[in-house]
């Protein structure tokens, strides 16, 4: 079990093996989820961070074209 303390200002350190288990770096955000009776840490990605998370090979598409087949899509039944 991992703990830390609590300043009179009530902030709290998060330990090392939680910011790296986590992939918090200095400068990022973080979410507190309070669900039942337990407060879940979550890390706040930044947009920036996601590029090139997933892989596509095909053709270059432009925002039209997305644009089109999301409306394309939508009415298909």
């Amino acid at each position: 079990m991992i703990e830390s303390s609590i300043t009179s200002k009530g902030q709290t350190t998060l330990p090392k093996v939680i910011r790296e288990t986590l992939g918090i770096e200095t400068g990022d955000r973080i979410r507190y989820v309070i669900y039942d009776d337990e407060v879940r840490i979550l890390p706040v990605r930044p947009i920036g961070r996601l590029f090139g998370v997933l892989e596509y090979d095909g053709p270059t598409v432009t925002a039209e074209d997305m644009d089109q087949a999301a409306a394309d899509g939508a009415c298909e039944e």
